[in-house]
């Protein structure tokens, strides 16, 4: 027992060292496996190929991993712990590797090392819906709230994110109806009243992201869209029509008169103004089914309404004139709300009313050889029947009872409100009818005349020049039609234009206020060009003759002799060529003082043109002298000159 005893001390110190990791003898050397740190962090998505930790095995032990490691997470490689997956924060938060020191199959030391992770933003929020779609109705009130905020709210996997929330509109205008609670609380919210007839549908763009700053980076975002469908609530009371809006929401409704014969029970519904008793819902959207009915006002149970159309009638007539007012009630249908207006209704004396026709003159066709029966078509629409009506101004219910006949011709009667041939029309003519309407409960009676003409209807006028059923045109053929004919117009134009410079184009110089400039292959006197050609000057024009050119006389002066004229270059020619041409210069003077030279070719007959000249100056006196009186002598017989016509009275020029 005492040496028993001895030997327990080292067997507890074993069995020690076994628990706390170390082995007998570890304070003389290391027995045990041990490492260099026991806990770390990484981050996620990051991608680490160094060693985790070092792991010091003793000698004649071996290193494993345990079951109870974080799966695939780990790897050993030779003395070194190593990771062997990318960390994801949402995946696994703590990664655990537990180590197994091992001399054979007997574990000697259990170490544990703790990985954690930390989480960045890798992810974007997620909406639980793509398009929400949420029913508002019209009266909900201001500063509601129409959507709470865990239906609109987004999640995010990333640890301790904040979400910032942004309703967009995309309905313009929208966004002064709805808005969110808080940038991170986007319940919705309505600010202004709905308007059904306004707004039915608007729609907006919910977003969501994780940072404060748009540009932050990261920064993820996400999207939903909202669908706001207004629906109508029941707002408005009937409302009685014709009615007029006030302020484009309520409508100030109509009021009806109306007037009856004393004596009478009119049968039909009463025809009362602006028109029959009708109301419609208020709240169109709804548009609830109304209900007629009257409550107050009806004395004697005189008068009935059909509860549906709304149509009021007589039960019973009046013996006396009265006015009956009568409070007439529309309510819905589900009795939710109603309103209530007004109908006046006189009853008066119909004794003497009389009937009223719109016009006092009818005008009426029909075609010769129209037998008995035929109606007669109004003029002033030849494919209609023309009719004759008349009115009682004071009860329109009454016109029902207005009779027509037609009182002084024989060959027409009327069948209602029309005209119809009594007998065979053969003949052409004009006949004058006297319709005459009777109303047959007030005994009033009115006149008209009717003009019918029998004639051959008139073919339809085409406004244009007839074309066959069978041709038609395109615009196209008659745009290369109109472009012909434009041509053709340019042409005639540019050929007339070339016919009046051919035969009036020297007359047309000469009027223009300028000195004609000389032509070097022309029949013009030559002689007179030169020191001469500044004195010329424009004439005034002579009523509506052609312009002229008028040359002031100019006395010689005193003991000065005359300048010899120079020679023309057609005269210079050799006399016995054919194309001689010689001199018939006049000096023959006329009133003003100026003198004509012409110059001839002798070849040249009848058809040749002829140039003439007015002398710009009395001092050419001198030249030609030689010629005057052979030209004079041809100036009388070709009736040129003074002699041989009356000149005008300023000096112009003719050809």
């Amino acid at each position: 027992m005492g040496a028993q005893a001895l030997r327990w001390p080292p067997l507890l110190l074993v069995l020690l060292t076994v628990l706390l990791g170390h082995s007998p003898g570890a304070t003389a050397q290391t027995q045990v496996c041990s490492v260099d740190k026991t806990s770390l962090q990484v981050q996620e998505n990051a991608n680490i190929t160094e060693a985790l930790v070092n792991i010091s095995v003793p000698e004649g032990q071996q290193v494993t991993l345990g079951s109870s490691s974080t799966p695939s997470a780990f790897r050993i490689l030779g003395n070194q712990l190593f990771l062997s997956v990318i960390p994801d924060y949402e995946e696994n938060r703590m990664l655990e590797a537990h180590l197994e020191c091992k001399r054979g199959d007997t574990v000697v030391t259990q170490l544990k090392v703790f990985v954690v992770v930390l989480d960045i933003n890798d992810n974007a929020p997620e909406f639980p819906f793509s398009t929400k779609e949420q029913d508002v109705q019209e009266d909900t009130k201001v500063n509601s709230t129409v959507i709470p905020e865990a239906e609109l709210q987004a999640t995010d996997r990333d640890k301790d994110s904040t979400l910032f929330y942004t309703l967009q509109e995309v309905t313009p205008g929208a966004g002064s109806f709805f808005s969110l609670l808080g940038v991170n609380r986007p319940a919705l919210r309505l600010d202004r009243a709905l308007d059904f007839y306004k707004w039915q549908n608007m729609t907006f763009r919910l977003l969501v992201r994780d940072t404060r700053e748009e540009h932050r980076e990261p920064s993820h975002t996400a999207t939903a869209t909202l669908v706001l469908k207004v629906l109508p609530a029941d707002l408005r009371p009937p409302w009685f029509l014709p009615c007029s809006y006030s302020d484009g929401s309520v409508c100030i409704q109509a009021q009806y008169q109306g007037a009856i014969p004393t004596g009478h029970t009119l049968l039909s519904p009463l025809i009362l103004r602006p028109g029959p008793i009708y109301a419609v819902d208020g709240d169109r959207g709804i548009n609830e089914r109304v209900i007629y009915s009257i409550i107050g006002g009806n004395k004697d149970n005189t008068f009935a309404i059909d509860p549906d159309s709304g149509n009021l009638t007589m039960t019973k007539s009046v013996p006396s004139p009265a006015t009956f007012l009568l409070l007439v009630k529309g309510e819905q249908a589900d009795g939710a709300r109603y309103s209530v207006t007004q109908v006046t209704v006189e009853a008066r004396q119909a004794n003497g009313s009389q009937p009223h026709f719109s016009q006092s003159l009818y005008r009426g066709t029909v075609a010769p050889g129209s037998g008995s029966g035929v109606a007669v078509q109004d003029a002033a629409s030849p494919s209609q029947p023309l009719r004759i009506w008349a009115q009682d101004p004071e009860f329109p219910d009454l016109n029902s009872a207005i009779t027509y006949q037609i009182t002084n011709c024989s060959e027409f009667r009327m069948a209602g409100e029309m005209v119809l041939t009594a007998t065979a029309i053969e003949q052409a003519g004009v006949f004058y009818a006297e319709v005459e309407a009777n109303n047959t409960v007030t005994a009033g009676v009115a006149t008209t005349v009717v003009e019918i003409r029998v004639s051959e209807p008139e073919p339809p006028s085409t406004g244009s020049v007839p074309i066959q059923d069978d041709q038609h045109f395109s615009i196209v053929d008659m745009a290369v039609l109109g472009g012909v004919l434009g041509a053709l117009l340019l042409l005639a134009l540019l050929g007339l234009a070339i016919l009046i410079h051919k035969h009036y184009g020297h007359q047309l110089n000469c009027c223009s206020g300028k000195a004609a400039e000389p032509q070097p292959h022309g029949f013009d006197n030559q002689a007179f060009l030169g020191d001469q050609e500044a004195n010329w000057a424009p004439a005034p024009s002579p009523g509506s003759g052609p312009k002229s050119v008028e040359v002031p006389p100019e006395p010689p002066s005193p003991g000065s002799p005359a300048p010899d004229a120079p020679e023309s270059p057609v005269a210079a020619r050799a006399v016995d060529s054919p194309s001689a041409v010689r001199s018939i210069l006049t000096k023959e003077r006329r009133p003003e003082g100026g003198y004509k030279a012409v110059w001839f070719g002798e070849d040249i007959g009848a058809e040749a043109d002829v140039v003439v000249l007015n002398a710009p100056t009395a001092d050419a006196d001198g030249a030609g002298d030689s010629g005057s009186e052979d030209s004079g002598e041809e100036d009388a017989g070709q009736g040129w000159g003074p002699r041989g016509a009356p000149a005008p009275e300023d000096d112009s020029t003719y050809i």
